[in-house]
């Protein structure tokens, strides 16, 4: 099979295209989802939630936040761990489910903690299974607490049971979100609210699975590092590449190779998809970047929830801006340009900038 050359432009161009982030925007939400096949979901909203500002910066203003939510409610769009996904794909999920925590002899000492713990406390399993046929779809506060062992970790999630307990039930297939998200969510059986029919065999699942990835991406490494829910890699699908300057092997999904790409600007979540993997954002995008709203604010160069910016091919720099909705207003505190922007990259940010606030239906407030 014919190895692709690319340049580091090609290369970029074929994982803009991929994520629908060209001058040819999208016009329809579930469409979209499908072609980004996820949305990573953050409880973060410093400017809107990131699944939000992700359809925006594709659809524009055009788009309506409650569209989405209606999608969740009708569950046509579905929470998968941390994910929205368009309802028809959980089918590639759900042999891994049935199966889940794996083949015995390949579990992790963590997977098979979490096996042992499931275990220990399945009566508290079953009195929530009970109580979702009976009476679901419920809320997380009316879900009972009968574990007999609690959940110990150093983290947050100390003696978070039922929630601890939810989370392992979504990957055993038993439960699923079925309508609205954080605080919102409810819970049912998981076959009352997945799509009927039969799951994807799963060794046709993980084919499918990397395929659709890979699409979304345009270019990924064939394995990288393992990832708690969803891969970076996409194994042999697509067909092989080399990047110009870039040490190592690559997948590309040829249909985006030859076609033609005009740019725009787009302000990005800092949960994008486009800069996920952060080591393919540096080797292609050549763009310094991590999210800092963890860091102490004397530490910060860029801001609590800096939105990095896209102009045509290149990540040019990060817009720090929060929204203040009791003010009525979203607030620019600061433009960071990695290197100095000529007036037409000014512009078609600028533009952008003005499409947020409207969208955001508040007054934009830039710095003196």
């Amino acid at each position: 099979m014919k190895v692709h050359e690319l340049s580091r432009a090609d290369a970029r161009r074929v994982a803009v295209r991929a994520q629908r982030l060209t001058a040819d925007r999208p016009t329809d939400l579930h469409e979209t989802v499908h072609d980004l096949w996820l949305l990573l979901l953050d409880p973060t909203a410093a400017v809107a939630p990131s699944a939000d500002l992700v359809l925006w910066s594709r659809l524009g203003s055009a788009y309506e936040p409650r569209d989405l939510a209606d999608a969740l409610d009708e569950q046509s769009i579905l929470e998968y761990r941390g994910t929205l996904r368009v309802a028809a794909d959980l089918a590639l999920y759900r042999a891994e489910m049935a199966v889940w925590p794996g083949p015995d002899d390949r579990l992790k000492d963590w997977q098979r903690a979490h096996r042992q713990w499931v275990t220990d406390n399945e009566g508290c399993r079953q009195d929530i299974l009970e109580l979702l046929r009976s009476d679901g779809p419920l809320p997380l506060s009316e879900l009972p607490d009968t574990c007999v062992r609690p959940w110990r970790s150093t983290g947050w999630n100390n003696n978070r049971n039922v929630t601890m307990l939810l989370s392992l039930m979504v990957q055993m297939g038993d439960v699923a979100a079925a309508g609205g998200t954080g605080r919102a969510r409810l819970w049912d059986l998981a076959e009352r609210v997945y799509p009927p029919g039969p799951p994807v065999p799963l060794a046709e699942a993980y084919r499918v699975r990397d395929a659709r990835r890979l699409a979304a991406l345009g270019i990924a490494r064939p394995r990288g590092p393992e990832q708690p829910v969803e891969p970076v890699d996409v194994g042999p699908a697509g067909e092989p590449a080399v990047v110009d300057g870039v040490r190592g092997e690559w997948r590309v999904d040829p249909a985006l190779l030859d076609a033609p790409f005009e740019g725009r600007a787009a302000l990005l979540s800092p949960f994008d998809l486009l800069l996920h993997d952060r080591k393919r954002m540096a080797d292609i995008f050549e763009f310094d970047y991590i999210i800092e709203m963890y860091k102490p604010a004397a530490k910060r160069r860029w801001g609590y929830y800096a939105l990095p910016v896209l102009v045509g091919d290149r990540l040019v720099g990060k817009l720090d801006a929060t929204s203040d909705v009791r003010a009525g207003v979203l607030r620019v505190h600061a433009v960071h340009e990695d290197e100095p922007w000529d007036p037409a990259v000014r512009v078609a940010v600028d533009r952008e900038l003005d499409d947020l606030a409207r969208w955001l239906e508040l007054d934009l407030v830039r710095p003196r």
